[in-house]
This record gives C-alpha cells, structure tokens and sequence, in this order.
C-alpha cells in the first residue's frame, strides 16, 4: 500500500506544544516514557501468550537501544506484543483525535482505571519524544501477524501511514533528533551511549526486562575495537523480594548505591501493603545527620516509583516535615499522578500511604526503645532533634503528638543519664506534683544554677533543657501523665513540702520590713529588671535571676537574639538571700541610697545573676573593674 497522509485535527499542534514544551520540565524524561512503552509491550505480550499458545516464541524478551551519531538518531527497539495497522491510529492517533479537553479529561480516567494504565500507554508519553525529536519513525508488527506498518510524523500538522516489511513482532521507534540533543551543541547529547546508560540507570534500572546497548570496546595492540551488547539496567528491585530473603549486607550495598550512603544506615524500613491502596516502601535512617538536616538549604523527601520506574526524585508528600531525616523510596501503582507523571497530585492515596509510613515509623522506634536502649540513643543523638520539632508541629495532630512524647529523651540530674518522661513521672516521689525542668546551654551550666542547690538536698531529680527547641516542645506538651511542667527558674516555683512552706514563711516575714530596700534596689538597676524581692529558694548562693510565670526563659531569649530577632524578652525578677552575708551588706549600705557604692553594689548583684544564668551583661568591663575594687578591699 501506497504512503498514506493523514491529517491531525486543528487543536493538535497546540497539544503537542502543550506536550513538548510545559508538560514535561525535564527534557530527559522521554527515554524513561518510551522505555515503559516497551515495556508494557512486553508485558501484554507475556499475558496474552498464556493463553494464545501461537503467540508464544523462544525470543528473549528484551529492549535494545542504539544510538547514532552519523545519522543523529537514537533507536529503541522492543520484541513484545507490537500494533496492527488499526490499533497505531487508535492509540497513536489518539493525540489526533481528540480535542483538548476530551483528550486531557481521557488521560485523567486513564490514571485512576485499572484497566488502563498510564504507564506504557501510548498517547502523552509517546508524544514526549518530540521533545527531543524534529521527526519520529514508528515500524511496528503485531505478534502473530504477518504485516508490519510504518508511522511518521514531525508532530506538526500530519502524519504518514505505509506498510512495510519487519522480521520479527514487536516495535522500533526511531527519533531524529533535534540539534541541541546531539553532539554538544546543548546541554545534553542523547547519541552518546553513557549519557543514555546515565538516564537508563536513573529512571529505568528497575524495569524488568532487559535493556541493551551496544558498547565500543577499544582494541589492543593495534587490533580493531569491538563491539560489546551490554544489558544495562538492574532489572531486580531490591525491595520487591521477600525480606526473609533479602540479608542485612544487600540493604547496605542497596542504600549505598542507590542512595549515596557512605555509611550503613541505623534502621530499615522494609514496608510492603496490599489491599485499598497497593505500595511498596524501602526507607532508611542514615547513620549520621545531614550537617544542613534543619537549614532551609536541606531537601527532604522520597524517590517516587510507579511499577518500579522512577518519576521524581524528592516527593515531600509523603512524610511529615519532623521525619525529614528519613531517607529511601516508595512504589505504587495507585498513585495519582499528573499527565506528564513528573508531579504526585495530591489524593487519598498519599494520605494513606503517609498516615500508614508514619505509625511504621513510630512503631518501630518505640520497640528499638523498648527493647535496644542503647541503640535508640544513639538514634537520638542524631535525630532527637526531629522528634522534639515534631511534638511542637502537631498542635492539630494529637494521635502523632501522644506517640512522639513517648519517644523523647533528656538527659536529667539524676546521674546525668538520658530519661523518657515515663521513666521521670515513675521516679517521681508521691509528694511531687510537677515535673522539674531548667533550661540552659548544657548540663553543667544548669548543675551550677543556685537553684539547683535546694532541689538537690531534697533529692528531686530535674531534667535539663538544653537544645533550644526544648522549651517550645514541652510548652505543646504543656503535661505528661497529668502533670505539669515546672521550670524552676520561672517565679512560680515553689517546693510544697512542710520544711519549704515554712522557710518561705520566714522569708516573707523579712520581705515585709523590706520593702523600701527592694524598692531601691530595682532604682539601682533601672528597668532590667521587673522586681526585686527576697527568695526562700536559695541556700548557699546571694542571688539569682527569676522569669515571670508567662515569660520565655532567658534561654529562649538567647536563642533568638542569636537568630537577631528580638521579639522573645524574658521578663527578669532579681531574687535576693536574705540570710546570705551580701544582703546584710546591701542593708548595711542602704542607709545611703544615693551612695556609689550602693549602686555599684545592686548593679554588680545583678550581673552576676545575668553571669549564672550565661548571659554577658552589657558591660563586662564596668564589671570587672567592680569586681577588682571589691577584691583590693
């Protein structure tokens, strides 16, 4: 039969510009279209040969590309179930025969229907080769038939039908390509035989036929170059085998090579679920953070596979932001995607997927906590972090909340070991009705808070806050196991038990006499501070700095000032001893308000406060110069 033209309808161009030019961002991405074509060729060929026993032959199923850079073509041929003439124009064709709306609206049906896979169907993916294509030849033959046909098109305003003659079923699809997609000229070279085995590795490693090329080996001594037929892709998800089948070394190897994970990761996550929504998930903690885990600069997310060809890179649809740090892939084939299959739409699916990733998760840290202590701090140093970030993101999520808070570590007072909350309230003596925390920049630093001292003659444990996320995490807590948390810096702490309820009478009964001298005192320092007054909470030490009951802590307000936002102000109530030889010397000198050396003392008073707190006070030579004088008397 004679070239037969056949013309698109009117609005075809404009799909096809739809297609090449804003469908499609990566310009890659037709290798990996055209692949999955064929193999899905393959596929309906294996199917249909279980049960038409003609179709069935000895060939190997296989993809073969060739590239050519004297003709400027790159060829990828299959041997699967191939096309009759009436099936290219139906499936070809369909781009041809519809008009924009009713062709978009057909690939959407296609997405969500079984019957009808995006994946391998001819139509938007097949057209992606004019991407790189000024013209495409398409020499198909269907299994079992005798006639093959040739298709032709440079995807303006026709195409071109003829029969022909092919030896054996199957499809060759010949693209011609465009200058900038050959030998340099632009940024990529798609005759190049590795830059093709580069894409083929990246999106198609994981299809499961083979796919070959054909590899220039250089000859030695003098002899000719021979060529070498490669196949290039994997063809085995690591993930689609049985986990009793698969050993500890291979899901090493797999995370190094797929993921670029130098180090054998801390946990696996090997999750396989059937049923509403069918997926496949191989996730990872790697061994170490990422030095940049909570920079903006950091990219988190999961490869996207559909029937194990890959479609993006770093999906963040799936897991919450505070499980960043995971690492790994998901295959589905239910999942929605958009026509060019570069971007997840958001849908159930994805929810049911997260929702069910992030309980795995959980589970499995609460049983390495459980179980493998020592594992699950090692975990914790590295990503205790994320977990706490967590507890203060899901303010609207209390089933994530309640999971997470009992997988929170902090190191306390008692023997400077790490404790979950549980183990806290356990130890916990009858009488004590709050939770103890102080804040501050390590564990030392807290240890030396004067308001440590009490606490530690009565034997109550406190737990140090000392990652500046801390402080938000409990106050999205706000308690655990119903009891509140108490900071023992904040202005409201007070011990309940007899022996303290009546320091802190004596305490006020001296505070009633000294109103003026307190008075004073805060004139002295000026507006630094919201009040002064007297303590029942210090022992040895003269002084110490309190936070009002709703203020942030001055912790909190170092942090931010760090970030150069001063938005969080500590309120500061300076808190004296009375019974500490300092405040007989602050009475002592009371009698001259106005004096220098009473100023001076108030002022030095409260630097030092700021100095045990960690906080430099504004003049830290007006301060030593105080502290020298005070020494040479």
């Amino acid at each position: 039969m004679a070239v037969e033209k056949l013309q698109f309808q009117a609005e075809t161009k404009r799909l096809l510009d739809l297609v090449v030019n804003s469908i499609y961002t990566n310009k890659e991405i037709f290798l990996r279209e055209l692949i999955s074509n064929a193999s899905d060729a393959l596929d309906k060929l294996r199917i249909e040969s279980l049960t038409n026993k003609e179709l069935a032959d000895d060939a190997e199923p296989e993809i073969f590309i060739v590239p050519n850079a004297l003709t400027r073509t790159v060829t990828i041929s299959d041997n699967g179930i191939g096309m009759t003439r009436d099936e290219v124009i139906a499936n070809i064709g369909t781009i041809a025969k519809s008009g924009t709306k009713d062709f978009l609206d057909k690939l959407r049906e296609a997405s969500n229907a079984s019957a009808q896979e995006l994946i391998g169907q001819f139509g938007v993916g097949f057209y992606s080769a004019f991407i790189v294509a000024e013209k495409v030849e398409l020499i198909t033959r269907k299994a079992g038939e005798n006639s093959a046909v040739k298709w032709t098109s440079d995807g303006t305003g026709e195409y071109e039908l003829e029969d022909c003659e092919k030896e054996s079923h199957g499809t060759t699809i010949v693209l011609h390509l465009k200058n900038e997609f050959f030998g340099g000229e632009g940024e990529y070279n798609f005759t190049d035989v590795y830059e093709l085995e580069r894409l083929i590795k990246k999106y198609s490693d994981f299809v499961r036929y083979p796919i070959k090329m054909n590899f220039e080996i250089p000859g030695k001594d003098e002899k000719p170059p021979t060529i070498e037929i490669r196949t290039v892709n994997s063809m085995k998800p690591l993930w689609t085998r049985s986990k009793s089948e698969i050993t500890r070394e291979e899901y090493d190897e797999f995370f190094k090579q797929q993921l670029h994970e130098w180090e054998p990761p801390q946990e696996i996550f090997h999750v396989k679920a059937e049923g509403t929504v069918e997926y496949t998930a191989l996730l990872c903690i790697p061994k170490r953070a990422a030095h940049n885990l909570y920079y903006s600069d950091y990219e988190p997310g999961l490869q996207l596979y559909s029937r194990h060809v890959f479609i993006m890179d770093k999906c963040k649809d799936f897991l919450p932001d505070w499980l960043r740090f995971m690492k790994g892939l998901v295959d589905s084939p239910d999942l929605p995607l958009n026509i060019s299959r570069e971007v997840l739409q958001q849908s159930i699916e994805v929810k049911v997927i997260g929702k069910a990733l992030e309980k795995n998760i959980l589970k499995q840290l609460g049983k390495l906590l459980k179980d493998e202590r020592e594992r699950y701090e090692i975990f914790w140093h590295e990503y205790g972090k994320s977990l706490k970030i967590g507890v203060y993101n899901s303010v609207f999520d209390q089933k994530a909340k309640d999971a997470l808070k009992d997988l929170l570590l902090f190191q306390t007072s008692r023997d400077g070991k790490f404790s979950t909350l549980a183990e806290y309230v356990e130890r916990m003596p009858e009488s004590q009705k709050q939770i103890y925390v102080a804040a501050g920049s390590d564990a030392a630093a807290i240890e030396q808070l004067p308001q440590m001292e009490l606490l530690r003659e009565r034997g109550l444990e406190v737990i140090y806050l000392t990652d500046p996320v801390d402080e938000f995490t409990l106050e999205a807590l706000h308690e655990y196991a119903e009891k509140h948390f108490q900071s023992i810096t904040r202005e409201d702490f007070e011990l309940d038990d007899a022996e303290s309820q009546k320091v802190k009478a004596e305490v006020e009964e001296i505070a009633k006499t000294q109103g003026d001298l307190l008075k004073d005192v805060k004139d002295a320092i000026g507006d630094a501070v919201a009040e002064v007054r007297l303590t029942s909470r210090l022992k040895s030490g003269a002084v110490c700095l309190a936070t009002g009951a709703n203020s942030p802590s001055l912790t909190m307000e170092k942090t931010f000032a760090a970030m150069n936002n001063p938005m969080f102000k500590a309120t500061q109530i300076l808190e004296l001893n009375p019974n500490h030889a300092v405040f007989k010397k602050l009475e002592a000198l009371h009698a001259d308000k106005d004096s220098p050396e009473f100023k001076s003392l108030c002022n030095t008073l409260y630097s030092l406060a700021l100095l045990i707190e960690g906080v430099l006070p504004k003049d830290p030579a007006d301060l030593a110069n105080k502290v020298t004088e005070l020494l040479a008397k």
